[in-house]
């Protein structure tokens, strides 16, 4: 940060002090957090104390669940009037976007139908496909053969480890929905090789 021009520190040494965060801050992520969190408390929600970014307002009969990410916003609850009430009360607040119905949120697709909510990452698999130079691979049907050890030495080895960390990630995310593929993923944390075996496995499913 610099000053603005026209102002010049009259004692050297002095600084100025911002009243409100900038964009572009490293604070700003901090403040908006902290503004957003206060905000939603006065309104009767509670932050859940397992995960700061999960906030629930329980009534007598309804219950309202707003989850944070940077800022998007997910609403759900079991009562329309509640749900508009909060919309109502953070539009007055900032400036929202209701964006409808969630169909795609953090890598996971949400599609609805009279039998209830199916929730999906396909799309989210195919971009770690791309990213991996995977999508021309054979599918298998098994992320990893049955009895078999993985070792360090196991096949060939990848030269970037940054990318293989990342690709492992994506693969722990990816549990969420295919706990399938939970125990071949944290094998491969300690391992690095196999995982293009692993992610053949997602051609067929």
């Amino acid at each position: 940060m610099t000053l603005p021009e026209g102002y010049s520190a009259a004692v050297p040494g002095l600084f100025c002090k911002l009243k409100r965060s900038l964009y572009g801050l490293k604070q700003v992520s901090r403040q908006w957090n902290l503004e957003l969190t206060s905000q939603l408390q006065r309104f009767g929600f509670v932050q859940a104390p397992s995960d700061h970014c999960l906030f629930l307002k329980r009534t007598y009969n309804t219950l309202t669940a707003l989850l944070v990410y940077v800022d998007d916003i997910v609403l759900t609850g079991d009562s329309v009037q509640e749900l508009d009430a909060v919309k109502v009360y953070l539009d007055g607040l900032l400036t929202i976007k209701d964006l409808g119905l969630a169909k795609y949120f953090l890598g996971l697709e949400l599609a609805r139908s009279s039998h209830g909510l199916l929730v999906t990452q396909q799309k989210y698999i195919t971009d770690i496909l791309m990213d991996a130079h995977l999508l021309d691979a054979k599918a298998v049907t098994t992320p990893l053969p049955p009895g078999l050890h993985l070792t360090s030495d196991s096949g060939a080895l990848l030269y970037d480890p940054r990318r293989y960390r990342r690709l492992v990630g994506h693969l722990l995310y990816l549990g969420f929905t295919r706990p399938d593929i939970s125990f071949a993923a944290q094998q491969l944390k300690t391992i690095v090789s196999p995982i293009g075996k692993l992610l053949c496995m997602f051609f067929s499913t």
